[in-house]
């Protein structure tokens, strides 16, 4: 079994897209688990794959439609889909106490880690890379930011 994913192109490229969404999610979910969040680089792992893995199935059905004379599919239902989906899912996880909201970082982060994964299911590497990066920037650098802006206006604020 294992040489023969190592010997076909196509199941290497499968594992390569796969693996690239897993490592991308993973980063971004080390991020959260540093961050004390409950999603963390599992499930992160998991939603840049899934979208993946879908990405992967669907290009495979449409060659195999496309192989049988069908040329009326629309591949685009499975993206639209994808991000519908964790759109739900990120819906879920917004929670709200009284004047306070939480889990819009969270959801939010779902939503591009679906599109990295995404990205990778379509083997475009360097903008999945790319978004990983920026989704760090965002979520490293940005939240230092946040926190001084926010010192800065309750400053402004109390005088």
């Amino acid at each position: 079994m294992i040489n023969h994913i190592l010997i076909n192109p196509a199941a290497l490229d499968i594992f390569f897209k796969l693996g690239a969404a897993v490592m991308c999610g993973a980063l971004i979910g080390t991020e959260r688990v540093i961050s004390h969040k409950d999603a963390g680089m599992r499930t992160y792992a998991l939603v840049a794959m899934g979208s993946a893995l879908f990405i992967v199935i669907a290009g495979q059905v449409l060659a195999m439609y496309h192989a049988l004379g069908f040329s009326a599919i629309d591949p685009f239902h499975i993206p639209a889909a994808i991000i519908t989906g964790i759109g739900f899912i990120g819906a879920g996880m917004i929670i709200f106490r009284e004047t306070n909201v939480t889990g819009l970082t969270t959801a939010s982060g779902f939503w591009v880690t679906a599109g990295i994964g995404i990205a990778c299911g379509y083997g475009f590497y360097v903008p999945a890379f790319m978004a990983t990066l920026m989704a760090l920037f965002v979520f490293i650098v940005l939240w230092h930011v946040e926190k001084h802006v926010r010192k800065f206006m309750y400053k402004e604020e109390a005088k």
